[in-house]
């Protein structure tokens, strides 16, 4: 294979404005006739099952993805809108080759993706990922033309609820708790009312409307606002927000404080390690978590691995380390021993879990994690190239580290989807490090923008 080929994927799946490209009508067909092709043994007889969030694009970019992957030989199967890791986990359990996931996560109802997981559940490998890309690219095949037909659907959402059930099969420890449930419009609107019901839990449902414009606007866990102000005034004991695909989690406790993916990996960490259940004491985390958690870790005798941002890295770093808990500050959070993607329902029960087996409210496990400011700066550049070619920026970057040492953390990188320089420090004092990481945005600023 060459390095032509244009990139189509990037950190989390196929991402962009529904209708343009690449989510137009055709490359979203190439894409799908691409996926079997590059199964093995071409995708002779393959499976696909494929689920979608309730973006109003979400039915036509299922329709023709699934119109080319029919074409070049595939079975393939809507389980309509269902959470990410629904599709993960029924590939995986059903003996699927593939699982499709159309969903743009957190994004406005503009956006959509594509999202394909293996036979196992776990999201393509990069190197899969490009040879799909080669594939779309070589011009030498077509997919067949006609107009895209409705999906063949099965209602799959039974099994992925008696999964998430075994995650904790006794909740009457909660007993007389009232959570808030934010579904932000979203995939989990199908799934999120019923499972929490199963477990006898007194809940308040909110962004359960979806409409097909309104997925992730002014609600769930990148708008937590609403779901703060209903556990303020209604009395819950702590609040969920999920993600437009429901593969993350963010939390609020009774006091309307946030409680991030950090704080999670804290209390879920520990408790797994309790339990001898933490494998190897190991956590995998991105170079985005906090220092305060790697701190805290520490003190309880688990080492911390940090990997790039993107929760498919964080997957491959814990297959490699055979590790059962992962995640993200952004909510995103692995449980292997259940499934090897992040899965907000999942999260949510054993965070519930972990406050039931403790005995402590969930503010008060999330005080365990004292954080160091972080301060997060972006400046959009003309060109990305390697820093330290530019002499000027390179001594910045080496003063700044020279400056916090021991003290804090700084990390400098590109975004994986816009042109923009990220610049992260954290450190003891909150002025000190602003004020050193406009020092490096300036200098970017001059050079490169």
């Amino acid at each position: 294979m060459t390095d032509e080929a244009p990139r189509l994927f990037g950190t989390d799946g196929v991402r962009g404005t529904a209708g343009s490209y690449p989510l137009d009508p055709m490359t979203v067909r190439r894409l799908g006739a691409a996926l079997v092709r590059a199964l093995p043994d071409g995708g002779r007889q393959a499976r696909l099952l494929v689920g979608r969030d309730t973006r109003e694009s979400g039915a036509w970019i299922e329709a023709e993805f699934a119109h080319g992957a029919s074409g070049a030989g595939a079975q393939v199967t809507s389980a309509g809108v269902v959470p990410t890791p629904a599709i993960a986990y029924l590939t995986r359990s059903d003996g699927y080759d593939a699982g499709v996931v159309i969903s743009a996560s957190h994004n406005p109802y503009q956006d959509n993706g594509i999202k394909i997981f293996s036979g196992t559940g776990e999201k393509f490998t990069e190197r899969v990922e490009r040879q799909v890309e080669e594939i779309v690219a070589d011009q030498s095949w077509h997919v067949p033309g006609g107009t895209a037909g409705e999906v063949a659907g099965a209602n799959l959402v039974d099994l992925y609820l008696d999964h998430l059930s075994a995650v904790w099969p006794d909740a009457s420890a909660l007993a007389g708790i009232t959570i808030a449930i934010d579904c932000a419009n979203g995939a989990t609107t199908s799934v999120a009312p019923e499972l929490f019901r199963r477990l006898e839990l007194k809940t308040i449902v909110m962004a359960n409307q979806p409409d097909g414009r309104n997925i992730n606007l002014n609600c769930g866990s990148t708008h937590p606002d609403q779901l703060v102000a209903a556990v303020k005034t209604s009395g819950a004991h702590l609040g969920v927000a999920f993600d437009g695909d429901g593969d993350r989690a963010i939390f609020v406790d009774h006091r309307g404080r946030i409680v991030d993916g950090d704080a999670v990996l804290l209390m879920c960490g520990r408790q797994l390690k309790n339990e001898g259940r933490l494998r190897r004491d190991t956590i995998v985390a991105t170079v985005m978590s906090n220092l305060g958690l790697q701190i805290a870790l520490t003190r309880l005798g688990i080492t911390m691995v940090r990997t790039a941002v993107g929760d498919k890295y964080v997957m491959e770093e814990m297959q490699s380390r055979g590790a059962s808990l992962g995640g993200e500050q952004s909510g995103h959070i692995i449980f292997s021993d259940y499934l090897f993607t992040g899965d907000g329902l999942c999260t949510a029960l054993n965070v519930l879990r972990t406050v039931a087996l403790s005995g402590r409210s969930l503010a008060d496990l999330a005080d365990d994690l004292v954080t160091y400011p972080q301060v997060l700066m972006n400046v959009r550049v003309r060109e990305r190239v390697d820093l330290q070619s530019v002499p000027a920026i390179a001594e910045t970057i080496q003063r700044v580290e020279a400056r916090i040492a021991d003290q804090g953390r700084l990390l400098v990188r590109y975004s994986g989807t816009e042109p923009l320089l990220r610049v992260m420090l954290e450190g003891r004092d909150e002025n000190e490090i602003r004020a050193l990481a406009q020092e490096i945005v300036d200098v970017v600023k001059k050079h490169l923008s």
